[in-house]
């Protein structure tokens, strides 16, 4: 961790809503005029989307699972390094993964390829991390002891399920058959490596749906907002105004002593509500720091 140079990583599986929480957090930024170094987790990933189907198929005449929940398939040590890196001196590297003909266009390349590794911009406030693994912990490898502010994004499962297979057969063309059998191979990784670090997290979301999502697989769309609520865990954060996040949060009520739940339909204001001033806590931070150094 670093009060000069700080790191918010948002963790959850691919389909979890780590992206629309990104969304949250720009908006966040642009409030506090953060200017913030963005970082995909899907950078780290060690192969292209082609060498990853052969490794899957290899994988399944040996009677060995991978998917990209493991670290089989990913450079857990280079994300660890751009982590620390950037908790020394405000700098790293990062790179960009290219899912779709849009994003992969205007560098000439085909989709399920990287960009080259270049340099993050200079004279950043913060770094922002959204992907797989920011929290993760292996015999070999720590990346959350380098996050200031850890969020997880985790719905429950069947529901992560069906979003993954929308976003994965609406947006990036995948048969629903291939989804569902990455679905199944990823289990393994899954229990080994996602959920240890949700219980490493400051804070969770956790969306929860209040219609029937008993068969995930037969799913033609994702439950919306406003059909879920929201239950919101908070560990190790100090000063939580639960009070005062009940009276702004209309339907909001306590389920634990360090657990709120909101309707959906009101998650992004209550992640602007608990995250603005966390985050502006770690900007306080930094420029008393700053001033003490006389910068």
């Amino acid at each position: 961790m670093s009060a000069k140079y700080p790191i918010i990583a948002v963790t959850g599986s691919s389909g979890a809503g780590t992206t629309t929480t990104t969304t949250a957090f720009s908006h966040i930024f642009r409030q506090l005029e953060i200017n913030a170094a963005f970082v995909e987790g899907d950078s780290f990933h060690h192969y292209t989307r082609a060498e990853m189907e052969v490794m899957i198929r290899k994988g399944q005449t040996e009677n060995h699972n991978i998917s990209y929940f493991g670290p089989e398939a990913n450079d857990f040590a280079r994300l660890e390094k751009c982590f620390a890196d950037y908790s020394a001196t405000g700098q790293g590297e990062t790179r960009k993964y290219l899912h779709t003909f849009d994003e992969a266009v205007p560098f000439n390349q085909m989709p399920g390829t990287f960009t080259q590794w270049s340099p993050l911009p200079e004279n950043t406030d913060i770094l922002y991390y959204e992907g797989l693994h920011g929290g993760v912990v292996t015999g070999e490898h720590d990346v959350a002891q380098h996050v200031d502010l850890l969020i997880g994004m985790v719905p429950i499962v069947n529901l992560e399920w069906i979003q993954k297979i929308v976003r994965d057969t609406s947006d990036r063309g995948h048969s629903r058959e291939k989804v569902m059998g990455s679905i199944v191979r990823s289990m393994d990784d899954y229990i080994n490596h996602m959920t240890p670090q949700f219980s490493r997290t400051h804070i969770n979301f956790q969306r929860v749906p209040t219609v029937d999502t008993s068969n995930p697989f037969s799913a033609k769309d994702i439950p919306s907002l406003d059909e879920s609520f929201v239950v919101i865990r908070f560990r190790d954060v100090p000063n939580v105004d639960f009070p005062h996040y009940l009276s702004m949060i209309d339907g909001a009520f306590m389920s634990r002593i360090n657990t709120m739940v909101v309707p959906g339909g009101k998650m992004s204001l209550a992640m602007e509500l608990i995250l603005t001033p966390l985050i502006k806590n770690l900007m306080d931070k930094k420029l008393q720091l700053k001033a003490m150094e006389g910068e």
